[in-house]
């Protein structure tokens, strides 16, 4: 299945940030003018839903080999250990990607603020600037002389 359709967490709160649904993003994303910020929250939200499954997967793994219907020998606690590991692995992806997700959307510029292009204002001078005429140097223009 493609990233882009896998669900995750963040779902939600990139519609509600950028306004559109996550396929939408995508689309908007692979154009010219899509925000730097998009373009990384879709890179962190395709890692995080590919981490999230990682999560799934290993939790089912477990919950299936705990089954109450399960044979009692074929529980192996290497096996255990392994998934125990592997799913702490993935947790800590997962984590790692919300939080970073989290901070970008929160430092991020608003869409309003993307969209609005820059103004420059120029300063005005309100106050009259007094012309004073500097002294010349005392040999202005004048040839060096030669020093002893």
């Amino acid at each position: 299945m493609n990233v882009r359709l896998k669900p995750s967490t963040a779902d939600d709160r990139l519609q509600d940030v950028f306004g559109a649904p996550v396929v939408e993003l995508y689309e908007t994303a692979a154009s010219a003018d899509a925000s730097a910020a998009m373009t990384r929250a879709l890179e962190l939200r395709s890692l995080l839903a590919l981490a999230e499954e990682q999560v799934v997967r290993v939790r089912d793994r477990v919950h299936d080999a705990m089954a109450p219907d399960r044979d009692m020998c074929g529980l192996s606690a290497n096996d255990l250990r392994m998934d125990a590991q592997w799913l702490e692995a993935a947790l800590e992806a997962r984590d790692g990607y919300r939080a970073a997700l989290g901070d970008l959307l929160r430092t991020m510029p608003s869409p309003a603020q993307q969209r609005r292009p820059v103004q420059r204002s120029q300063h005005k001078v309100t106050a009259p600037l007094r012309t004073v005429a500097a002294p010349a140097p005392q040999r202005a223009g004048a040839a060096p002389t030669p020093r002893p």
